[in-house]
């Protein structure tokens, strides 16, 4: 039998960071390495710029913008594969439970963050308890990639800084996770 890859008992605790960190590390970073020859000219350099970014904790946020079919999905899915190639966690939401299907692993944005459905207004904030093994779990995160994030309205993404600032203890945006 192989050897587990990981210590689950320490993290068995909170199912949250354990569902997350359920990749093979190994396998996750042979799919980056062959999509990264995959990638143009315009996607090399965003994934560069992007994972210097996470890999220097630089925390930062990208839009990458450009018409359906010019591989958005393509460039997401080789920055999931690098990260959690390295054992960190990446959260990959989308507007729209579609779009949330063509990530790995990927949840609607109002799934994952909890954002209020019927009474989102200018002051949301995501219902996430800050002692709950949820709120652990998005302490570890490095990266979110949400895609068709400009198909919500403002006071969604607004409601998922709030609450990830308060988290966090960060007030920098999103509690200082890098966000494309």
């Amino acid at each position: 039998m192989p050897l587990p890859v990981r210590n689950w008992g320490a993290e068995v605790e909170n199912t949250y960071i354990a569902e997350q960190l359920d990749y093979d590390p190994q396998q996750q970073q042979e799919q980056a390495q062959e999509q990264q020859t995959r990638l143009n000219a315009g996607q090399r350099a965003a994934f560069e710029t992007i994972i210097n970014a996470v890999t220097n904790q630089e925390h930062k946020l990208f839009f990458v913008h450009g018409p359906g079919g010019t591989g958005k999905t393509f460039l997401y899915s080789a920055l999931c594969h690098k990260i959690r190639g390295e054992g960190l966690i990446v959260l990959c939401v989308a507007s729209s439970g579609i779009a949330a299907l063509l990530l790995e692993g990927g949840r609607t944005a109002h799934s994952m963050f909890k954002i209020p459905v019927e009474s989102l207004n200018s002051q949301s904030t995501c219902a996430i308890p800050k002692d709950s093994p949820y709120a652990a779990m998005l302490r570890r995160v490095r990266l979110i990639i949400w895609d068709e994030a400009a198909n919500q309205h403002r006071w969604a993404p607004e409601a998922v800084d709030r609450t990830l600032r308060d988290l966090r203890n960060d007030d920098r945006p999103f509690g200082g996770i890098t966000v494309v």
